[in-house]
Order: structure tokens, then sequence, then C-alpha cells
């Protein structure tokens, strides 16, 4: 049984990998600072495969404490790597502090795999298309200025692992770009619980059903789109989580064509704000109270996939649909009570 490292492993799309690596046959470590996740997310974890993952309170950004994870468990031999800050409105507000969080972790893990060797898969963004001239976007699209700081951490990590994996022989990467995930486990053990307000979409939905907030707040009207709202590629996170399994094992089965290798992974359809209230309206019976506002900082207007190369190299496409992916987030939500989400709004 092969040993993998799940950094930011508590996190949202961390956990739901987790199950699927576990799910596949892989002995999985979770790291995690739990700035903006659960430790519960474990528990949630275990219930649905029957297995607890081993599990690190650790920060990637502190090289001592990777240091100690691969003491603690020197048998790894492949890492996804999930830690990040992650929130685009955040980023422009404390650029410094997504600049050191998202490009140390990165270092320090690959500081660490160019010695001993190893694979990784690499949790990167369509941020890095910035607003794209042709839709949908290829993986040969070019890569323009990011709009806000946390699209340009995910560019400039790439290019640090793409350097870093040329350098040397011993490490081999796929970075995954992906669009904006959402849903949650069919079993409603695991999915989307940020800490403060949520900065996505799709939670923000669940918890304003739910009567957390008076309404939703829909940034941009005057976008170019069918509805005049913003345009996105929504997936479901348990497709995005098994994207994650099949990119190692051919990282592991030596299937990749080159050392670094990059794969869009998205539904391969726009979809504007608006048209995601209305299907989750339709999953839920629930009715959303929203308003019209400002266009949001760092946002770009449209982007989609072209998925076609990850369906051809890698055999994946994604198979849930987006009332599938909104019923299972609002299931979710139903699980969690108010001493939680009072705690999550306080920041922990």
């Amino acid at each position: 049984m092969q040993k993998v490292l799940v950094t930011g492993g508590t996190g949202y799309i961390g956990s739901h990998t987790a199950v699927e690596l576990i799910e596949a046959g892989f002995e999985v470590v979770i790291v995690d600072n739990l700035s903006n996740s659960y430790a519960d997310s474990i528990d949630g974890v275990e219930k649905i495969t029957g297995v607890r993952p081993a599990f690190i309170k650790a920060d990637c950004a502190s090289p001592q404490d990777m240091q100690q994870v691969f003491t603690e468990h020197p048998d790894i031999q492949a890492v996804i790597h999930f830690a990040a800050l992650k929130a685009v409105g955040e980023s422009v507000e404390k650029p410094l502090e997504y600049y050191k969080n998202n490009i140390y972790s990165l270092i320090n893990l690959l500081e660490i795999l160019k010695n001993r060797g190893g694979h990784l898969v690499f949790s990167s963004s369509c941020t890095v298309y910035g607003q794209p001239d042709v839709l949908p976007v290829t993986e040969s699209s070019p890569i323009k200025k990011a709009l806000s700081p946390y699209g340009n951490t995910k560019k400039i990590a790439e290019d640090i692992l793409a350097d870093t994996i040329q350098s040397t022989n011993k490490i081999s990467g796929i970075a995954l770009r992906y669009f904006n995930p959402i849903g949650a486990h069919p079993s409603a053990h695991i999915g989307e619980f940020p800490m403060g307000k949520p900065d996505n979409l799709v939670p923000f939905i669940t918890q304003t059903a739910k009567g957390i907030w008076p309404e939703l707040k829909v940034f941009g009207s005057d976008y170019n789109s069918p509805d005049g709202t913003a345009i996105r590629d929504y997936f479901h996170v348990v497709d995005l989580a098994k994207a994650h399994v099949i990119a190692l094992k051919r990282l592991i089965e030596k299937g990749n064509k080159t050392p670094f290798e990059i794969f869009n992974v998205g539904a391969g359809n726009g979809v504007t704000v608006l048209e995601i209230i209305k299907s989750f309206e339709r999953a839920t019976g629930v009715k959303i109270n929203y308003t019209l506002t400002d266009r949001r900082p760092g946002d770009i207007e449209k982007v989609w996939a072209d998925t076609s190369y990850a369906e051809k190299e890698l055999g994946w496409k994604a198979q849930l649909s987006l009332d599938e992916a909104l019923l299972s987030a609002w299931n979710w939500e139903k699980t969690i009570d108010k001493q939680s989400h009072a705690k999550a709004q306080r920041g922990g």
C-alpha cells in the first residue's frame, strides 16, 4: 500500500480527495494547520471509508514542520498539495500573506522531494488564465497577468514546479488547473464549510437558504453574459477528487509523457451566477433571497474549460450534474448546527 501525503487535507477538496485515495487503496497522511478548516472532517472521512487517515497538525510554510512530517513518515512516496490560502478578494487585501504562505509551502515540499524523490500533484487554478481572449481555454491558452495575488501565486507556483522538476530526475509532477468545484460527498459526512464569511458562491447560497445570512450579494450585474452576471465552470467536487487520484496513478505508473504535465479539470461549460441560483432552487425547492451589487475586485468576467486533453490523456471527465452538486451541498449544509456556524463566523 503506497503512502500519500495530502497537505491541506482537512479542507474542502483535500478531504474529498482523501476519501477517493483511501477507496483506491492508498494509505493517507493528512497535514493541515487548521487555519481555514476543521479536524472534524477526518471523522467524516472515517465514516465514509471505515479508515481513519493519519493526521499531523503542521504548517507547510514552516521548513521545520515539514521535515518533521517526513521524519515521522519516511515512506511517503507522493504528495497531493492543496495547502494554500485561496480567497481571491482577501488576497487583494492581504497580498503578502498569500505570497508567503502559498509560495513557501511549495518550496518547502520541493526542497524535501528533490533530495528523496517522489511524485507531486499540485492544486492549481484557472485563475492563471486571467481574463481569456478566447473561450473555452485549453492548456495552451496564454497565461495572462493575474487579476489577484491569489491567482499570481498559482502562476508562480507552476513556474517553480516546472523549473525544479526540470532540474532533477527525482520528481515528477502534474498540475491540475481546476475551475469551480462545488457540492459535497453524497453521504453528507464532508463538504465545504469555510471559516468566517464564505468567499465562494455555493456555501454562501446554502447558508443564505438556511438563514445564516439575510441575503446573497451577487457581485456584478453588468458583465457581458446572458444575464449580466459572471460566468464560471462549476463542477462536482467528487469528480475533482477522482481527477487527483487518476493523476497520481499516472505518475506512479509512469504513464506521464513529460516529467511535468498540466491538465484543465472542469465541467467544460460556462454557467452564470444567476443560473447557479436557479439550479439550486430547482434541485432543492428552496428560494434564495439575493441582490445584485457592484463587481468585486480581482474577479474575472467569464471563464470555462476545454477539458478534452484531460479526457484523452487521463480518461477523466466530469460525470455529476450541476443539480446533483447543488443538492449535495444543501444536504451537507443541513447537517451543520447553529453552534458550528457561530464558531465558524468567529474564525475558529
